[in-house]
């Protein structure tokens, strides 16, 4: 027999809440964290002489 969903205790939603505050001051203080990725692979530059590519 299964019990009913009586939904979550207050421990859970505190720690939901907890998580989601830390993730958001992190999000906030490494924001912009770096340039947005790219999405394409760029030309080898002169310093990549010694890096093999497939092609």
């Amino acid at each position: 027999m299964t019990r009913p969903h009586t939904g979550p205790t207050p421990e859970e939603i505190k720690e939901k809440h907890d998580l989601e505050e830390a993730l958001e001051e992190g999000l906030e203080e490494t924001f912009p964290g770096s340039d947005p990725v790219n999405v394409t692979q760029p030309a080898p530059s002169r310093g990549d002489g010694h890096v093999k590519r497939s092609n």
